[in-house]
């Protein structure tokens, strides 16, 4: 089986290749470094180096995949570890976690984001609740680090499982507290997160350093303590996938897959393709990505949705954009796959333009779109495809 490893898995230029073709590679041996702004890119798989081009390196895997890896070299801190393990946001943002980390806090707080906010997607919680210890461990990893006084893990109670699981641990810790979300989307949003755990309003653009916070995503901090306990490099991901899947719709879980692998492989394990299915999205449901069988587990791959049919409707169609959830181009290429025709365009109340970037100005705040969705109808619009997170 080919292995097709993106040399662009995080914010920042493409790696750059260290291997030849026809080159025998280890699990977790460095394959490519990145062009500045980055993150280290490890082999998932035992194989050959088959072809190396501007966007992947692709290896042929070996038949025998012994469990052992390369670890990452010693380093002189934790720091230096997570950068050279390849540590991103494995939330869907990709940001090298030894950048984001690299702060200096002065008494600030780390936060755990366990929203997990997407419908479908369920793999941090499950590993929540079989882990709850490495949440602990990783945020005073985080907390060190930063110098950080105070750590927050932040998640909805309706995850009672993983909650209970967590507050056992942390009664016992004076610097570390459990705290609660509202279940409502987007409440795993940075700004989200801060206004409602230290109260604290960010304005559109503003990080959450503003606050004196640093904020991690569970599966960021499961690869924090690999990387430092254990000398993990990057070259797994935890996924779901859910949909229109074969006696499994609520979702199917995936532990540990190699980063690489064709997502088909995991659909067909899940259970395969119910009939009359749609496109395939990468992510979650409002802010997941189109792919194709081809698409590849990457280190931001948060899981594999089987979509349903879309409808036949060739009428006129507006779009309501959201930074929360579909933007513009998304919801242009829902409307193109219905065979509707786009004629308007309007983008939601809340959002406002910074730095060339429409963004949200209250996210999880909605507002009602009458006045947009009169603008939309006065512009010949017939439907309205909305984007929009609550409303």
């Amino acid at each position: 089986m080919d292995i097709v490893l993106l040399l662009k898995q995080h914010v920042g230029a493409p790696c750059q290749s260290i291997v030849e073709v026809g080159q025998k590679v280890e699990k977790g041996e460095l394959i490519a470094k990145p062009n500045g702004l980055g993150a280290n890119l490890h082999s998932s798989v035992y194989g050959v180096v088959k072809e190396i081009n501007e966007t992947a390196i692709i290896i042929e895997a070996d038949d025998n995949q012994p469990e052992k890896f390369v670890k990452i070299k010693d380093t002189a801190t934790n720091l230096e570890a997570i950068q050279e393990a390849g540590v991103v946001g494995a939330g869907g943002a990709g940001f090298p976690s030894h950048v984001k980390f690299g702060i200096k806090l002065d008494g600030g707080c780390v936060i755990i984001n366990a929203a997990e906010c997407e419908p479908v997607l369920g793999h941090n919680i499950k590993f929540i609740e079989e882990n709850p210890e490495v949440m602990v461990r990783g945020i005073k990893y985080i907390m060190d680090i930063t110098g950080a006084s105070k750590g927050y893990i932040a998640i909805k109670t309706k995850y009672k499982k993983a909650m209970i699981a967590l507050a056992k641990l942390v009664k016992s810790e004076k610097d570390i507290d459990l705290k609660f979300l509202p279940d409502m989307y987007p409440s795993g949003d940075e700004r989200v997160v801060v206004r409602e755990i230290l109260g604290v309003v960010l304005e559109p653009g503003q990080l959450p350093s503003v606050a004196g916070a640093v904020i991690s995503n569970v599966e960021t901090v499961k690869n924090v303590v690999l990387a430092i306990e254990d000398r993990k490099p990057v070259i797994t991901k935890d996924i779901t996938v859910g949909g229109k899947i074969n006696g499994n719709q609520d979702g199917v879980i995936f532990m540990n897959v190699p980063i690489g692998m064709p997502i088909k492989h995991y659909i067909d394990l899940a259970g395969g393709y119910a009939l009359n299915h749609g496109e395939l999205v990468i992510g979650g449901p409002f802010t997941g990505k189109r792919g194709s069988e081809d698409s590849t587990i990457t280190k931001t791959s948060g899981g594999v949705v089987v979509a349903v049919e879309f409808p036949n409707d060739s009428r006129k169609v507006g779009l309501l954009a959201c930074e929360c959830g579909a933007d513009e181009t998304r919801l242009r290429e829902i409307a193109e796959s219905m065979g509707a025709t786009v004629v308007a365009t309007e983008k939601c109340k809340r959002m406002v333009e910074v730095n060339g970037r429409f963004r949200c100005d209250k996210p999880g705040e909605c507002p009602g779109q009458a006045q947009t969705v009169i603008a939309l109808k006065q512009q010949g619009a017939e439907i309205v495809l909305a984007g929009t997170c609550q409303d």
